[in-house]
């Protein structure tokens, strides 16, 4: 037996290929749905091997290969959401712009008549962008999501209408689409866009937009406290329920809000105690202050309350 040979478990229905291969004679097997299943020589058999015994010929290596089949590349935009798995457990989302057009792209999530955006830009030629993260253990409960792109032509280029496309990710199909992205060049999880797409009326859309987001008269800006506490535990109720991700956007989710209501409201400085911990969401708060024009400047501060976990913002 050889890295790379498909193999089926003696005790069991599961197939896949083997991974690995340790000098104690124990193999891992990755099967379909991704997972690896560590496992003994003796308890694997060669599907290739018994497949020709039972018929008397030559199996087809094209068909023991365990990669699906590449999918067939886009005819007309060349735009893909892609799933990059980090590892057994994670997976980066990338919208890919494999063609040779400009497009304005939106991306969010569906739930109900609300929308969560991850993406609103240019979406250049030649492009990947990536655009979230999720937990693999955690697909059932993804929302779905929707796609929708506007190109960006001048008046003397053949006319190409926007579209829009919603996927809603199931298990059973969702691991069909392994397949070599481009422009990234790695193993994904991949969904060209241009297939079976919704054609987009931008008037009708712009009508849509307007009545979902009327112009209201302003609404007096909510003056936030002079300090604001992003442990997640104060934040949400159920903290263990939650990946690391998904703690780092709520917290800055609301530092962004109550900085915003800060300056909207004219306040000369603000606190916000992140805590010590690994560092990871006090560097980030300190890279997003350092990017922004009215603030005069911004340090740590209440050593004494605190030592490093909190961080005062003084506002122009």
């Amino acid at each position: 037996m050889n890295i790379g040979d498909r193999v089926r478990l003696l005790h069991g229905k599961e197939e896949g290929v083997i991974r690995r291969i340790s000098s104690s004679g124990k193999i891992e097997v990755e099967i379909e749905d991704g997972f690896i299943i560590p496992a003994l020589k003796s308890e694997v058999v060669l599907i290739a091997a018994t497949e020709k015994n039972y018929f008397g010929e030559q199996s087809n290596p094209d068909q023991d290969s365990f990669s699906p089949a590449p999918i067939s590349a886009p005819k007309d935009q060349g735009l893909y959401l892609a799933f990059l798995p980090l590892n057994d457990q994670n997976l980066s989302l990338y919208l890919i712009n494999d063609s040779k057009q400009i497009y304005l792209s939106h991306a969010s999530e569906v739930y109900g008549e609300n929308h969560r955006t991850l993406y609103a830009g240019t979406l250049n030629s030649g492009e990947a962008k990536k655009i979230d993260e999720r937990l693999l253990k955690e697909m059932d409960e993804w929302p779905a999501f929707l796609l929708r792109f506007i190109p960006i032509q001048n008046q003397l280029e053949k006319a190409i209408p926007a579209f829009e496309r919603q996927l809603k990710m199931k298990p059973t199909q969702f691991f069909k689409h392994l397949s070599k992205a481009p422009l990234l060049d790695k193993n994904v999880y991949l969904f060209p866009l241009e297939q079976t797409t919704k054609e987009l009326d931008i008037r009708s859309l712009n009508s849509e937009l307007s009545q979902i987001n009327p112009s209201p008269a302003p609404a007096p800006v909510q003056k936030p406290s002079r300090s604001i506490d992003l442990h997640i535990e104060v934040l949400h109720s159920q903290p263990e329920k939650l990946s690391n991700s998904e703690k780092m956007r709520i917290q800055l989710e609301v530092f962004e809000e109550k900085l915003n209501q800060a300056i909207a409201s004219g306040m000369d400085e603000i606190t916000f105690i992140h805590g010590l911990g690994n560092g990871v969401l006090r560097k980030e708060i300190h890279k997003r202050l350092s990017q922004l024009g009215n603030i005069k400047y911004f340090q740590d501060t209440q050593k004494d309350q605190w030592g490093y976990g909190a961080t005062l913002v003084r506002i122009s």
